[in-house]
């Protein structure tokens, strides 16, 4: 009743039982009948204005079906269901295609879905002799349908991808724009003061660990019955290599993708474990260290990728020997590079650093258009105590962080990272062992030669790496430099004792003009005016004394100009 209701004046026909009937709309409504509250029932109506003209009631439980007589407000009907439908599943879309021609072809449509990104994990054993390394893609199939023997391919590597909804209509915005004699005046709010004052705050955070996940073992087939205890045990703990038929694998433009050799089938909402790789590697063993590791440094083994593939970054579990050594994480791997993996902390080994810097000193001094550029250096030694506690040599790299700020003097680094050094370190057995890092830190300045003060320019002239040249021009500079700062002290003095006569001068002028009204005092006005005349000589050479040093302070203030201008070593 409330959707016909709201078609007012529409042409409606209603089909009943018995007959049809044909009309407009002139109004719906739900009626409840009954008394009681338990015994009453809800009777929807329509009221008609038939073609006879009468009006009529029709109960609409009475109805078996009804159809609107306008074509263009049944168009909008569908068009409207078909919209809440598209809303209800937005991820749906319908595409149309048109063949030009009437001859039969045969179509293959194929199209790209939004899914979940696989995933990669990885098992590393490791042995004396040879390493393999096996690989999973775990892929989640997000979709509402099932994937029933679907041919899979995972590609490694990340292309620029983005969202542009083409999908959607576009329109132009455009600004709304007024007279202001169009609006109507409105009252104006005044807010009260509150003064002048700044608000702070301070922002937090805390941080966390994630916990490892729990260690996983592989069970090999049910064991012989008959067979001892501690060799069954010994049988489920020990890692077993998978015999799956895997993917291949091949270049992809920059990318590279799996491509799994048997149908795949997943259902919605599932995800599976498929083994894409299974091969030997090059896996060294060693030990990281670096100043945020504590006491011990890490166990670890230097992976070289000799597969041929791209190693998708993901998770490592790694075995040593046949037994759980540890997990870590490592970044894309492309063939013929190499990443080192830390996946246990090695309680054998401890570690201690201590540092040492020396004084800044001067590398380097330049000088143009009057700026004065200074290259400083500092010399830093890290000494890295260690102590190999186990009856094993070991290998140790140790990773030295600022590659930015510091320039390694010795020992040479094996290699460097966008961030960081890497010193190699033989570890004997049972034995301590010492490396020392020669490091050097480098900081420049530039200010302006007019901004010294006389005495930090001697400072830069007393430093050996200075020319010869570039010292005397230094040394010419600091003279005028303390010649005009003397004479800044000799105008202040000469001002100021010309400030303090002329204020003894108005006090005499006023004594005199005191006593003049007196009688008696005629030699005292005589004292005081001996005194005014001596003022005045005074005051006469001060003034003088005045012009001379001023003018000698801009000839020094010319030179000091001139001087900064040649400066150019």
């Amino acid at each position: 009743s409330t959707f016909l209701d709201r078609l007012k004046g529409s042409r409606l026909e209603l089909k009943l039982s018995d007959r049809t009937v044909t009309g407009s709309i002139i109004g719906s409504r739900a009626l409840q009948t009954g008394s009681d509250n338990d015994k009453r029932s809800l009777r929807e109506q329509v009221t008609l204005l038939l073609e006879s003209g009468d009006m009529a009631n029709y109960d609409l439980a009475a109805v078996t079906s009804m159809r609107l007589l306008d074509s263009h407000l049944e168009d909008q009907l569908k068009q409207y269901l078909t919209t809440l439908s598209q809303n209800r599943s937005r991820d749906k879309r319908s595409v149309y295609i048109e063949a030009q021609g009437k001859d039969a072809r045969h179509l293959r449509a194929n199209y790209i879905t939004p899914t979940a990104i696989w995933k990669s994990s990885y098992r590393l054993s490791m042995n004396d002799a040879d390493s393999t390394l096996e690989g999973w893609a775990i892929v989640d199939n997000t979709t509402d349908e099932d994937w029933n023997n679907v041919r899979l391919a995972v590609v490694s590597g990340r292309p620029i991808s983005f969202i542009s909804l083409l999908d959607t209509p576009r329109y132009g915005k455009r600004q709304v724009a007024e007279l202001p004699e169009d609006r109507a005046a409105g009252p104006v709010v005044y807010n009260g003061s509150v003064g002048t004052g700044a608000v702070g705050g301070v922002l937090g955070g805390v941080t966390g660990e994630v916990a490892p996940p729990p260690m996983a073992f592989s069970r090999k087939t049910a064991p012989d019955a008959g067979m001892a205890l501690q060799e069954r045990m010994e049988l489920e703990v020990q890692p077993q290599l998978s015999s799956v038929v895997g993917a291949t694998g091949a270049a992809l433009g920059e990318l590279f993708e799996y491509n799994f050799a048997n149908p795949v089938t997943i259902k919605k909402n599932q995800s599976a474990m498929l083994p894409f790789l299974q091969d030997k590697v090059q896996a060294r063993k060693l030990l990281i260290y670096t100043s945020n590791d504590g006491e011990h440094p890490v166990n670890a083994a230097e992976l070289t990728n000799k597969t041929n593939k791209t190693l998708d970054g993901g998770p490592i579990t790694v075995y040593d020997g046949g037994a759980y050594a540890g997990e870590a994480l490592f970044e894309t791997l492309k063939t013929g590079d190499k990443r080192l993996i830390g996946y246990a902390v090695d309680y054998g080994t401890r570690i201690t650093d201590a540092f040492d810097s020396s004084d800044q000193r001067v590398r380097e001094i330049h000088a143009k258009n009057g700026v004065l550029n200074i290259r400083y250096a500092q010399h830093q030694t890290r000494t890295y105590n260690i102590n190999n506690v186990d009856q094993k040599a070991k290998t140790l790299i140790i990773q030295e962080d600022g590659v930015q700020q510091y320039t390694i003097l010795s020992p040479k680094p094996i290699e460097r990272t966008a961030t960081a050094y890497r010193f190699e370190v033989k570890l004997a057995a049972n034995s301590p062992e010492t490396l020392k890092v020669e490091q050097e830190q480098t900081t420049f300045s530039a200010q302006a030669v007019l901004s010294y003060t006389p005495d930090d320019l001697i400072t830069i002239v007393e430093n050996k790496q200075l020319p010869e040249s570039a010292r005397s021009q230094l040394k010419g500079i600091a003279e005028l430099k303390r010649k005009i700062a003397d004479g800044e002290a000799s105008l202040s003095d000469t001002k100021n004792q010309a400030s303090d006569l002329t204020a003894d001068q108005t006090r005499l002028r006023q004594n005199i003009d005191s006593l003049n009204r007196v009688k008696g005092q005629e030699e005292q006005v005589r004292h005081y005016s001996g005194q005014l005349s001596d003022n005045e000589g005074q005051i006469a050479k001060l003034n003088d004394q005045l012009r001379t040093l001023t003018v000698q302070q801009s000839e020094s203030n010319r030179q000091l100009r001139d001087a900064i201008e040649k400066l150019d070593f």
